[in-house]
Parts: structure tokens; sequence; C-alpha cells
């Protein structure tokens, strides 16, 4: 797979001035040039390794889009996903159980892995008509795994050889996908993880938990390392910076926090006028220069705006100006492109096409 292509990393001055007078790019599922007013409930956004992909998941579906074209005809859906009553996908008649989580793999363009209320993780071997990606296969899957109870959400390895997803129930899998065999199942004992995130190196195993602290375990052991306590509501959401420095918390109480990953203290809190709603879902910028939140289910008590965070400061580098409060966000791999659901129309993505 060739090296993604990155923007020359831009100070914050610079980055306000360029990102500013750039308008979201609806990629709309309908096919009529006049935008929907209706709100489509994506529940995840993942960019492929290099970019050239963009995957969401609503309902029943998967769509993979081409980011630099944003008609739906270029476009490639993946109906009724996760059949339900364990059928095999393409089964005629049978229709779809919700898709709880898409995502790319790190290393292989081509590669998406999805779970939902199936109880299936599912690997597929997908990419946008035209070659985008060069890769034979539009939306086959390649592999499959019974969890069990509902998947409700999973994360890629940084090897991209193995899945971790999690059941409604609480229950972790562990996957390796290269024979897509399960592998061994870890309980959380009394602990609610809401989400599950790997360290950049994959040694390490991030787990936000109900009672606001994040644990961190060693990988593949699961011996407990060390805990983050920085937050009194339930924590949510938590990323590992591209550079490594810094760890990001999202939390109920409205509030990021980062942890310094050298002294493992708390450097600062990011929050905004406007973020008075759980922080569900955080994305950190290719350069780890910036970060954007969103609030997944609760984001219909929040305020529009998408607010992007810098990193370094805690200060909002600029707000952009949305319908409702964002709920679900990913910025690109390799440019300062931000994808962001919640507003009518379907999936919005700031600096589209652009050269930054």
């Amino acid at each position: 797979m060739p090296a993604p292509i990155r923007s020359r990393h831009l100070k914050k001055s610079d980055f306000q001035q360029l990102f500013k007078p750039l308008k979201p790019t609806l990629f709309s599922e309908s096919p009529s040039p006049r935008p929907s007013t209706l709100i489509q409930k994506i529940t995840s956004i993942s960019w492929s390794a290099t970019g050239s992909l963009l995957a969401t998941c609503t309902t029943s579906n998967i769509r993979i889009w081409n980011p630099e074209r944003a008609n739906v005809k270029s476009s490639t859906e993946l109906r009724n996903a996760h059949p339900k009553h364990g059928a095999a996908f393409g089964t005629a008649g049978v229709s779809g159980d919700a898709v709880e989580k898409v995502a790319f793999c790190p290393d292989r363009e081509n590669v998406l892995a999805s779970t939902g209320a199936d109880g299936m993780v599912r690997v597929w071997d997908v990419r946008v008509p035209g070659g985008a990606t060069g890769v034979a296969g539009r939306g086959t899957p390649v592999g499959d795994v019974r969890i069990g109870d509902s998947g409700i959400f999973l994360t890629w390895h940084p090897g991209g050889d193995q899945l971790l997803a999690s059941r409604k129930d609480d229950m972790i899998h562990c996957v390796d996908v290269r024979q897509c065999l399960k592998g061994k199942d870890e309980k959380g004992n009394k602990d609610i993880f809401y989400q599950l995130s790997f360290s950049n190196s994959g040694r390490e195993v991030f787990a936000p938990t109900a009672d606001g602290v994040v644990k961190i375990f060693d990988y593949p052991t699961f011996t407990h390392l060390h805990t983050l306590s920085g937050h009194t509501a339930t924590a949510y959401c938590v990323r590992h910076s591209p550079a490594g420095s810094h760890v990001a918390v999202g939390s109920a109480d409205s509030t990021i926090s980062l942890w310094d990953t050298t002294s493992w203290f708390c450097s600062g809190t990011l929050n905004a006028p406007s973020q008075l709603t759980s922080v569900k879902d955080m994305s950190f910028s290719f350069d780890g220069q910036y970060l954007v939140a969103g609030s997944g289910s609760e984001a219909r008590d929040g305020l529009p705006g998408l607010n992007v965070y810098h990193v370094d400061t805690g200060e909002v580098a600029l707000t952009v100006e949305t319908a409702n409060c964002p709920t679900f966000v990913a910025w690109h791999p390799g440019r300062y492109w931000v994808a962001y659901a919640g507003d009518p129309g379907g999936l919005k993505v700031v600096g589209a096409g652009s050269g930054i």
C-alpha cells in the first residue's frame, strides 16, 4: 500500500486562515439534486488508511464513499450488511440488523470491518467504483466471526491483523483477521467499557469506564497496568494522539482531558461554551495538533457548531457552523479534512477536495 499523501503542518494562525473559509461538502444518499431535510442516523465514520475511501453506516446499510466525488453514484452500498437471524450476506428476502460500527484496516486500503446487532464481526473487501483502490471486489465479505450477543464496538490493532470487538454484555472478543477465527474472551469484571482503543504501538489497550476512569491494559495479556482518573462522570471515548504525546479522554461531563504520556499527569482540559453535552466520539488530526468531538446519541441535547480544538494551547481554534450538534467525527489520515454527521442531508466533509 502506498504511503498516504500528507498536507504540510499548519500552525494555528495559518490553519485558521485556510480552514475557516471552507464550506462543508454534503455526501447525500439521495439522487435528487435537492438536499434532504432528514437527518440520517449515521452511527460510525471511518477513513481508509490513505484517505481515498470513507465509510459510514446507517441503520442496516454500509456505504463507502469516494471523498473526491460527493455524488451517490460514485459510492458503493452494502445493503443489509448484517442480515437478521444469522442469514448469510446477500440472502434474498432477509432484512438487515442494525450496523453499529465500521472501521477500516490501518494498513490495507480495501479492508473494512463491521459489527452489528446480529452478533457478527464481518470483514469486507471494498472499493469505490472507478477503481479508487485498484483492488478487485466491490463489497465482498471475505470472512466473519460470530461473537454472540449484539456487537457494539470494534477497533483494529495497529498491525492490521487483529480486532477487538465488544458486545452489549461487556464481553470482549479478540479476533485474528488472518484466520477469521475467534480468539479469547475477556470479561471486564464489574466494569462497563464504553469503547476500546489501542495505543499507537499496539502494546496497550485503553478502556473508558462508567466510573469516569480509563483503565490501561497490557495487550494481549489484559493485565491491568494503570488507571487515568480525571472525570467524575462516565468516560465514553479515548484516543492516542498520532505523535504519541497525549491521550485524550471524552466524558459525560462535556469535557476532554488530555494526558501526558511521559508523566501520565493530566496536562489540560478542552471545553467550549457550545459543548454542553457528553463527548462520545473524538478524532485527532493527522499531526495531532487539532481535535474534534461528537456527542453521539446525546447530540440532540447539544448546541450547533463543530469545535476544532488546538491541542497545545487548549483553545478552540475555530468553530465550523453546523445546523445541529455533531454526532460522529473523523479527521482524514493525511489532510486537514474533517467528516462529521448529525446535520440534515447526511454526511458532511469540511475541506474535501481542497489542497490543505
